[in-house]
């Protein structure tokens, strides 16, 4: 029997940041984690995406080259070349993550976590991957037979995180339809592609495989691409997507799939009924906590609907001495929210204060152009009762963009009208996922309009177009005609 002071269910984002902090505090930690330090995030999605993405940019940037006085010859995709590259990016990480919880005195035992008790678990060895040698571990069941541990602590934190939803479609479970963990899977790029769901997962995926060559067709239900965004942002995205030459069909869902000879017959229905020929179908729509096997019923601890833990603001759950975090709390699935909670949860348990404010939890997607957001929409500011101005400044405006040849897209500023206060900040454009904190400190410090426009910003730089945001939102901008305020 191992004890601790604190142990941590889980070794993502979250969990890995709430040992690592725990073990700060001076208290003895234990984590059990069942795939390579990291999580999803690390090991199947946010790293191993963006550096796939990379490559797709790195590929058409060169196929494009002569637009900068460079000319290349037998410009080629080496598929398997960008997976190499990608496992290399994510092992330098994932071996980052062990060996600072190594640092920290932080003991990992690896092996599936079955509650006994809320604050006991045995571990398991893990089963096999559901999707064969190099699969994800933390959606496989525990091998079973006898635990290689028995371990309990004063306190624990469940941080085990979400696995990809597969919706219950008629063909659903055919061979070539996967979910965006089997898209690692895949040995070659597509021919043609269907990716149902236009989020930030679904366009991703999609953005890259039209960037590698694939006759790529995305569906969303939704009147626009990514939905939770500034319905602006998400109708940019697909004119943008269609100009690139995907085929966007939005307010439009699947209603089965079937086996042809040598391909799946995709049928969608929306203002017309049509079918779509592919080589691969790729399901993007949504995540489901993940906590199978794990014999959470053992703890008492309260769900909700979906089957989402319930926490406070602290993350503390229903049963005392147990937390949660990340994912599993469905508070917001982002990586960056999993590991502020995480922070969050250790200093609580180790008696230190600490907050989280989710109404100002910035998110980002890697499509090309990349979108990036925080705070309120248009359409959610005047839901709440705000009076609002808004501005819109293009990129395209920007000496920066100019030389780089990057000029799409724009930023949308949302403000209140009579003080100026920022009540939300969406990007599309280059360098989405960077310019985007500007707007949370912005916002987190309840700025306004004349403080971020008298805010001197370098030049030529792309960041510039936060206060020439601003200076339009005021009436008074620069580089741009006088704005239609609304």
């Amino acid at each position: 029997m191992q004890e601790f002071d604190l142990l941590v269910v889980g070794g993502g984002p979250g969990g890995y940041v709430a040992a690592i902090r725990a073990a700060q505090r001076g208290l003895s930690v234990g984590l059990v984690e069942k795939e390579k330090a990291g999580g999803v995030c690390l090991n199947w999605g946010c790293i191993p995406t963006k550096a796939m993405l990379r490559s797709a940019e790195v590929y058409e940037t060169v196929l494009h080259s002569e637009d900068f006085g460079v000319r290349a010859e037998n410009v080629a995709l080496d598929f398997g070349a960008v997976g190499r590259r990608k496992d290399g990016v994510v092992k330098n990480l994932t071996d980052g993550v062990a060996g600072l919880l190594k640092a920290n005195g932080v003991t990992v035992i690896d092996g599936h976590a079955r509650f006994t008790g809320p604050t006991s678990v045995d571990v398991y060895p893990t089963g096999d991957s559901p999707l064969g040698e190099g699969g994800p571990r933390y959606a496989a069941a525990p091998a079973g037979g006898e635990p290689v541990e028995k371990v309990t602590a004063r306190d624990v934190i469940l941080a085990t995180g979400s696995t990809p939803v597969r919706l219950p479609i008629p063909g659903g479970d055919l061979p070539g339809v996967i979910t965006s963990d089997g898209a690692f899977g895949l040995d070659e790029v597509p021919g043609r592609i269907a990716v149902i769901g236009g989020s930030a997962v679904g366009a991703e995926w999609a953005s890259m495989f039209a960037a590698f060559g694939s006759e790529v067709t995305i569906v969303e239900m939704a009147p626009s691409l990514v939905p939770i965004e500034d319905a602006e942002v998400g109708k940019a995205l697909g004119r943008s997507m269609s100009k690139s030459g995907v085929r966007v069909l939005t307010e439009s869902t699947v209603s089965a799939i079937e086996r042809t000879d040598g391909a799946l017959r995709v049928r969608v229905d929306g203002s017309k009924e049509q079918q779509l020929d592919v080589d691969v179908v790729l399901m993007g729509v949504g995540r489901k906590p993940n906590t199978a096997a794990l014999d959470l019923e053992a703890t008492g601890v309260a769900t909700d609907e979906r089957g989402f833990v319930r926490v406070d603001e602290k993350m503390r759950t229903n049963v005392e001495h147990l937390h949660a975090i990340g994912d599993l709390t469905g508070k917001a699935l982002l990586a960056h929210v999993a590991s502020h909670q995480g922070v969050v949860a250790a200093d609580t348990i180790a008696g230190h204060e600490a907050h989280i404010d989710y109404g100002v939890v910035p998110a980002a997607t890697f499509t090309h152009p990349e979108i990036a957001s925080v705070g309120l929409t248009e359409a959610a500011a005047k839901e709440a009762g705000h009076d609002v101005v808004t501005s819109r400044f293009p990129f395209a405006a920007l000496g920066r963009s100019k030389t780089t040849g990057d000029e799409e897209g724009f930023m949308k500023i949302v403000a209140g009208s009579k003080h100026g206060e920022i009540l939300g900040v969406h990007v599309i454009g280059p360098s989405a996922s960077d310019l985007i904190t500007e707007g949370t400190l912005a916002i987190s410090l309840e700025a306004t309009l004349d403080e971020l426009a008298d805010t001197i910003h370098a030049h030529p730089t792309l960041g510039e177009i936060g206060m020439e945001g601003a200076m339009s939102a005021l009436g008074l901008p620069l580089h741009t005609a006088p704005p239609r305020r609304r």
